[in-house]
């Protein structure tokens, strides 16, 4: 290994924490002008060790003694949870009330929950990615009014990404979209260039895609003639797998049906032909495709749907909405806007494109007398309504309890937490908030020195049909305010990294418990090996044009969410409901507490943070 790779917690947690008494995060902080500047940290991001300490203890049964805490400390609102749900609610509340004084609990390093920025110094090159929360999804569709005001009022121009995101670059490169079959499972190492399949709300134009006709494509694959020959049916035939059934029956069976039985069972192909596309669900829903409806498969542009006659699965206007709303570091710069916003003097600037660049004095966020401040590595322990004014707050910040008092209180945390916290739920909205059990998923980004083997192999972007990471790709190629992404081959170049853990769907597990197992064993996983397979499949497939990843690669950071995508029922596994919707049921007002967070919606999406954050602030000042 090169001396001067940047080492993002090589050891485990563990092996750190023993080091001269330190805990991974204050190890490896990084700093600006003396204080904490954590988009340029080492060790883990995201769910990094120590951040979830206080929240595993509650669910464990250890409760935290306030008796001693003082709550002297008031303000108008306090807000539970300071990513793009909280600081919008944040937003939402002072507009209304511009004198309010509100205080945000974030219990990770820093803001924006799923938002993260991740920055990197390579040979004199600065490069910015997300850590998170990756894009705008869709919005001139899906975004309502409000999140629409939002976004204007903070300076952001939708139209401005048209030309901010560079949608030829790599077409333009001759680059296509690839499949990586590994030897593990198919025998030989073998990238396929030239994908023809397209990608929900794609970012590359549909004639740009540098694709290959489909029988040519899967020729390459390393699978049977009998597969191979089943794969190109299932990319064009119109036969009708479902003859004979009504619509009503064909969209039933769609949903209860996986897409990997659909593959399997429905059209009886072979096994191989399901494992050729196992691990690219892993992605967009955290899941491979046993445990991914067909409907949902046909929704987002999956093959073998032509013939049911019921119309093309992806023609709603959504999905054809591209996928270019990105800030070089996704959606940490709304984050960034919103405390800019908040929060005098944290920041300087006024609009979308200087915030790229701004930077932060993260000493401002919480300062004395103001009337906005922003609290890091401090997790809730207990919000209990002290009488019908008031709502006391108890929360641990370097192992101490410390209190605040407000008038009002938002829960804008996961939604699993908020039993554990709030004393006196009805057990209906006790067992709603239970329901939502996030899917763990991680990003790593890999900074490398050149990604010209990159445009040697063809590619911009490989799926791993069965492996490690899902996903792996050139960083999205977004110029803006003073940032320009790289567009010579051999300038530094961010890769970027899917993970999604995932356990068996065995018979007789249920699906919730099947993503807390993944949860654990993610927690359990080192740095070291996510490394390792970063190295391992980054050289099966641009090695052999001359990738060496001892020489190339100068940085790794994994970002770790124990607590991911916000997901809802499956219809796989969930029988339909009566009456309202669980999460219906767990955002209730209680009380003078409110809930926000995209889990206020079961969806995990910017938008959704910020509708809820809306809901909430009107429910509690009845705007």
């Amino acid at each position: 290994m090169p001396s001067d790779i940047t080492r993002r917690d090589f050891l485990n947690g563990t092996a750190l924490a023993i080091v001269a008494g330190l805990s991974p995060a204050g190890l490896f902080a990084a700093t600006r002008g003396g204080a904490p500047y954590p988009p340029a940290s080492a060790g883990f991001r995201g769910s990094a060790p120590g951040s979830f300490t206080v929240a595993h203890a509650l669910r464990d049964g250890r409760s935290f003694d306030a008796a001693g805490a003082s709550f002297d400390e008031r303000h108008d609102l306090i807000v539970v949870g300071a990513g793009i749900s909280g600081l919008a609610a944040a937003w939402f509340y002072r507009r209304e009330k511009p004198n309010a004084r509100i205080l945000l609990l974030e219990s990770n390093d820093d803001f924006g929950g799923h938002a993260q920025r991740n920055e990197f110094e390579v040979d004199g090159r600065k490069l910015i990615g997300y850590g998170g929360s990756e894009s705008l999804q869709s919005p001139h569709w899906l975004y309502s009014k409000e999140a629409l005001g939002l976004l204007r009022a903070l300076g952001v121009d939708i139209d401005r990404f048209e030309t901010a995101f560079d949608r030829v670059l790599y077409p333009g490169l001759g680059l296509s979209r690839g499949i990586l079959f590994k030897r593990e499972h198919f025998g030989v190492d073998r990238l396929v260039t030239g994908d023809p399949t397209r990608m929900v709300a794609d970012d590359i134009p549909r004639d740009r895609l540098n694709a290959r006709p489909i029988a040519e494509f899967v020729a390459d694959f390393p699978v049977s003639d009998i597969a191979k020959r089943q794969l190109v049916e299932l990319y064009t035939s119109k036969r009708d797998p479902l003859a004979g059934k009504s619509r009503a029956q064909k969209e039933a069976s769609l949903e209860h049906t996986s897409y990997r039985d659909w593959i399997t069972k429905v059209w009886g192909f072979d096994e191989e032909v399901a494992d050729t596309f196992q691990d690219r669900s892993h992605d967009f829903f955290a899941s491979g495709i046993d445990a991914v409806p067909a409907s949902w498969a046909r929704e987002t542009g999956y093959p073998g749907f032509d013939g049911l006659g019921l119309g093309d699965g992806a023609d709603n206007a959504e999905m054809d909405d591209p996928y270019i709303h990105h800030f070089p570091d996704g959606n940490a710069s709304i984050a960034r806007l919103l405390v800019r916003s908040l929060i005098a003097g944290v920041a300087p600037g006024h609009g979308m494109d200087d915030i790229v660049l701004a930077p932060f004095d993260y000493s401002r966020l919480d300062s004395d007398g103001a009337l906005v401040r922003l609290r890091l590595k401090s997790t809730a322990a207990q919000v209990r309504q002290r009488d019908a004014q008031s709502v006391d707050v108890a929360y641990v910040q370097d192992g101490v309890v410390r209190g605040a008092n407000a008038k009002h209180a938002i829960m804008a945390c996961y939604h699993s937490m908020d039993p554990y916290v709030l004393p006196g739920l009805p057990p209906a909205q006790r067992e709603a908030l239970a329901l939502n059990v996030k899917m763990p998923l991680v990003y790593v980004n890999v900074a490398v020195r050149n990604w010209k083997p990159w445009v040697a192999r063809g590619v911009h972007e490989v799926t791993n049909a069965i492996g490690f990471y899902s996903r792996m790709k050139l960083d999205y190629p977004v110029s803006l305010g003073g940032y320009r992404c790289p567009h010579s081959p051999g300038e530094p170049m961010l890769l970027h990294l899917v993970h999604v853990p995932t356990v068996p769907l065995t018979p007789g597990l249920d699906p919730r418990d099947a993503l807390r197992a993944a949860r654990g064993q993610l927690i359990a996983t080192p740095f070291d090996r996510f490394e390792q397979e970063a190295r391992d499949e980054l050289t099966r497939i641009v090695g052999p044009s001359g990738f060496d990843a001892q020489r190339d690669i100068a940085a790794i950071t994994v970002n770790r969410w124990g607590h991911g995508y916000s997901g809802g029922d499956n219809p796989l596994f969930d029988p339909p409901r009566k009456g309202p919707e669980p999460y219906e049921v767990a955002r209730a007002r209680f009380g003078r507490i409110a809930f926000a967070s995209s889990d206020s919606e079961w969806a995990a999406y910017a938008h959704a943070a910020i509708d809820q954050a809306h809901r909430a602030v009107g429910e509690l000042l009845g705007a």
